[in-house]
């Protein structure tokens, strides 16, 4: 309009107007061509809500897993700020060749107790190597404070998904027969796994505690998981597991059918989501 005006005016302008600086925001829905709807989504959590109310009122055990990020073990930026009279040195790229190894943490949170284990793994986040955690965090903690029944509370995705055949084959091979455990799973909804306990109560927790440190070396890795604490009561184990693990094993649909009819039983009308090993399969 030819009316010369300084940036201030226009700054000054513009917020009358509503605008301010704001940041992308995640909320169109992606991946899943056809996902579930709103309905179905709802009725998968007021279901888990059902069985957890369940559970904790017959004092059996309850636990949230998940995997943490995947992290380089080595003199690695690590996101976050810490009080130092000086910066610590890290290398300039996160070259996997500059790294000792690798840390998977797999977290197994106890909702009832509000305790934490998580095993680091050195190889791959596989279903076995998800297995093998739940079965170490029975033995070591579970089987002391709770009966052998367990409600699995998982995502929808990843080694623990519900998609992966082997995930349910390893439980039914490694927990029921091998621990004598009777077991239901329940997975949240595709998107949805910030909703998992375990992203909230454990995961958030770690990553506050390490947050600015560089992970050198893995017992460094262990130590600050088993340093997480809150004013709430949350005590952490942590405890690394060394076996390598093979990826892309695969189940043939022959053999995963007869398994399916023989051992797993759905127990909603959500069956993807929510299903458990008969007990008649278990040695009890």
């Amino acid at each position: 309009m030819g009316i010369e005006v300084e940036a201030n005016t226009v700054a000054r302008l513009l917020k009358c107007l509503g605008y301010s600086l704001r940041v992308n925001r995640k909320r169109i829905e992606s991946g899943s061509k056809n996902p579930p709807s709103k309905e179905v989504r709802n009725q998968q959590f007021e279901y888990i809500g059902e069985l957890r109310e369940r559970y904790a009122a017959r004092g059996h055990a309850i636990i949230s897993i998940d995997t943490k990020k995947r992290e380089m073990v080595g003199n690695f930026k690590n996101a976050g700020a810490t009080y130092e009279q000086d910066a610590q040195d890290v290398f300039d790229h996160d070259f996997l060749s500059n790294a000792s190894g690798v840390a998977i943490p797999y977290g197994i949170y106890d909702t009832r107790s509000n305790c934490g284990a998580v095993f680091v793994g050195t190889s791959y986040d596989t279903p076995e190597f998800a297995v093998d955690c739940i079965a170490g965090w029975w033995k070591q903690f579970g089987r002391h404070r709770y009966e052998p029944k367990i409600l699995i509370l998982a995502d929808g995705g990843g080694s623990n998904g519900c998609r992966p055949r082997m995930w349910k084959w390893q439980l039914q091979k490694v927990l029921c027969e091998g621990c004598g455990l009777e077991i239901s799973v329940s997975h949240y909804p595709a998107g949805c796994s910030k909703y998992n306990p375990i992203e909230h109560r454990l995961f958030s927790e770690i990553s506050k505690n390490w947050a600015g440190q560089p992970l050198r070396n893995y017992q460094t890795v262990l130590n600050y998981i088993s340093t997480t604490a809150t004013k709430t009561g949350l005590r952490v184990e942590a405890k690394i597991l060394r076996k390598t693990y093979e990826k892309g094993r695969k189940i043939s649909d022959k053999d995963f059918k007869t398994f399916k009819e023989t051992h797993i039983e759905s127990h909603s009308t959500l069956p993807k989501w929510n299903y458990s090993f008969t007990p008649s399969q278990t040695k009890m």
